[in-house]
């Protein structure tokens, strides 16, 4: 079983990735364990999901180590086509009320920028368009939900922010509740 986090950058996927490392899954997160890596990795994950994409390939070549991903908009966005190449996996989109996430993930462009003025960041995620975000935002959610409609089991929708912990993510996953707190990150 392979484990998909579906869900937008911004809306609960770092904690969803601890916590499915908690529960002993092997997780990626973006680029990898920190942000050295995640910055060098993210881009080149990202770019290689998509050229396995353009040539009908497994989207997960070169990154079968993993039983979980998290926070990789190639595949996030391709949910149907692992849904596809990775029969019995389990897909958790990750959900947090819209004008949250707008204001989250303006900061992160924020704070993207002021790294990249220190030299310290290098991506392209470095320009505030809360319009188109919107509209990403809702039409992804929409299309998720509509693709799975009629396989609720297949797809848990999570909010980390309303609360959402262990009582939701280990019956869908089918493992037992740990008695580890559950990982809330900002």
């Amino acid at each position: 079983m392979r484990i998909f986090c579906v869900g937008l950058n911004k809306t609960g996927t770092r904690s969803l990735h601890d916590a499915l490392q908690v529960l002993g899954f092997r997780s990626v997160h973006w680029g990898g364990p920190n942000l050295t890596t995640a910055v060098q990795r993210g881009p080149e994950i990202h770019a290689a999901v998509m050229q396995s994409l353009r040539e009908g390939r497994p989207l997960l070549e070169g990154l079968e180590d993993a039983d979980a991903y998290s926070d990789i908009g190639a595949l996030s966005t391709n949910f149907d086509v692992l849904d596809s190449q990775y029969p019995a996996s389990k897909f958790i989109l990750t959900v947090r009320p819209i004008e949250e996430w707008l204001a989250s993930r303006e900061q992160h462009v924020k704070e993207n920028q002021a790294m990249q003025s220190r030299g310290e960041y290098h991506g392209t995620f470095l320009e505030v368009d809360l319009i188109g975000w919107r509209t990403e935002a809702l039409e992804h959610e929409s299309r998720v939900r509509s693709y799975f409609a009629a396989r609720p089991e297949d797809l848990l929708a999570f909010d980390v922010t309303a609360g959402d912990g262990w009582d939701q993510l280990c019956p869908f996953l089918g493992v037992a509740i740990p008695s580890d707190p559950f990982p809330y990150r900002r």
